[in-house]
């Protein structure tokens, strides 16, 4: 049986598009974490090393200690990667 994926928010208070994607999770019941990065660089530091970004929002969506980030609000990505579909990330 696969596992389940992990969903993870990178986010700040005040971010729109943060606010889009949490209403997104909301609508369709998807349990996911919340890394607020609100005034603590060291997290943007982090995003930074993975992505070559410091903005949020950034969703990561993986398991077994396999993440793949998503940098741009986008649903189907986020969906697809979310039900495990093979994709290819451009």
């Amino acid at each position: 049986m696969p596992q389940q994926s992990k969903i993870i928010l990178w986010s700040r208070k005040g971010c729109h598009y943060c606010d889009e994607i949490k209403e997104f999770f909301g609508k369709n019941e998807y349990v996911y974490t919340v890394v607020d990065v609100e005034g603590k660089d060291h997290l943007r530091d982090i995003l930074e090393l993975k992505y070559g970004i410091r903005h949020v929002p950034v969703v990561e969506i993986g398991s077994n200690h396999i993440f793949q980030g998503v940098i741009e609000k986008d649903f189907t990505l986020i969906e697809s990667l979310i039900a495990g579909r093979d994709i290819t990330v451009r």
